[in-house]
């Protein structure tokens, strides 16, 4: 049996390789053919969550209510809004405050932060409208990574703050370490009760393998210019002034982070929170890393009673061969979770 398995799993993998390898010559056939052609990298797509909010109202409405309930509930609302659009009308001078827009941003990142070239487009689309009478919210999920990936994203978010801008940022998840990063910048952080933050902290891991390399009789040279050019290695032999050097590399960089943190929450007792821990979202509030507990589904959905909420995204334009890559990667990946999930469903139980 075991034998049978092993041939099948031998046979899809081959299988698997072969369309991959035809799906990503053809991309590149097709690829090559747009070569030369300009075209946009992607585009801006605006949602009306208002709209969304009543279309989700209308279809609960049609299943739930009676024929004669959703009638006179219609002919109420017809009712209102025309009374509404006939005071507007009848009180509207040039005076009037504006309705309120809040623009809602949303930032997914990973250890590179590769969210970050998007999220400046759409930061620029925002502000050629937005106004101080606006809202911005960034609904941010993020558990950190690289510090200059981290420290440009919190870079393209002061521009917000530069322009005066109200700004939001609503934790469901996690933001922790360059997450929270992002997150102090806010004029307001809004956080889910058990979403983690804080992680104000900096570390570095690497593996040596010098031992691994003496034993074998290989020489591993570096060739530096400069005293501190390279500290540490995961192949050479590492000196302990090195170790100190990179040590101090990373305090000087814990300065920065907490320096950032202190003069955009300046009510922090920041070397109480810059230990490196985390804290879910009822500790945060009571450590003062977050101002609000909710979570972003019910701020937005509070604040669309007097406000128009627009989701801004920016769509990156996928090439053929992108989408074929993507195609292949996900076939790929669907015939390998089905295979080891039927050798393993016998084994494997949840409890």
């Amino acid at each position: 049996m075991v034998e049978l398995l092993a041939e099948y799993g031998l046979f899809l993998a081959k299988a698997i390789t072969v369309v991959v390898a035809v799906l990503f010559v053809v991309g590149g056939i097709l690829s090559s053919s747009s070569r030369g052609r300009v075209e946009h990298s992607g585009n801006i797509k605006v949602t009306h969550l208002n709209e969304t909010y009543e279309e989700m109202t209308d279809v609960l409405n049609a299943t739930v209510l009676s024929k004669d309930e959703l009638k006179d509930k219609d002919k109420a609302q017809k009712k209102k809004d025309k009374d509404d659009k006939k005071a507007l009308k009848k009180n509207k001078s040039e005076d009037d405050p504006v309705k309120k827009r809040i623009f809602v941003l949303d930032f997914d990142g990973d250890v590179a932060a590769a969210g970050v070239e998007a999220l400046g487009t759409e930061i620029t689309a925002v502000l050629t409208l937005a106004t101080k009478d606006d809202e911005i919210v960034l609904r941010l999920e993020s558990p950190g990574g690289q510090v200059h990936a981290y420290g440009l994203a919190a870079s393209q978010l002061s521009r917000i703050v530069d322009k005066k801008i109200p700004f939001t940022a609503c934790v469901d998840k996690v933001a922790a370490s360059g997450g929270y990063m992002m997150a102090c910048i806010a004029d307001k952080i809004v956080a889910a009760p058990f979403s983690i933050l804080g992680s104000v902290g900096v570390v570095a891991e690497l593996p040596n393998f010098n031992k691994i390399i003496k034993k074998y009789d290989v020489d591993y040279d570096v060739y530096t210019a400069g005293a501190f050019k390279r500290t540490v290695t995961m192949l050479g032999e590492n000196t302990e002034a090195g170790k100190a050097k990179f040590v101090e590399e990373l305090e000087s960089t814990h300065v920065l982070f907490k320096t950032l943190v202190a003069d955009n929450r300046p009510q922090l007792k920041i070397e109480e929170i810059a230990t490196g821990e985390h804290w879910y979202g009822s500790q945060a509030k009571d450590l003062g890393l977050v101002d609000e507990l909710k979570t972003s589904d019910d701020y937005l959905f509070d604040a669309s009673k007097d406000a128009d909420i627009y989701e801004v995204s920016f769509q990156e334009k996928q090439t053929i061969a992108d989408k074929l890559g993507f195609a292949a990667e996900k076939a790929a990946t669907r015939t390998l979770t089905r295979w080891w999930g039927n050798i393993t469903s016998n084994h494997n139980r949840i409890v």
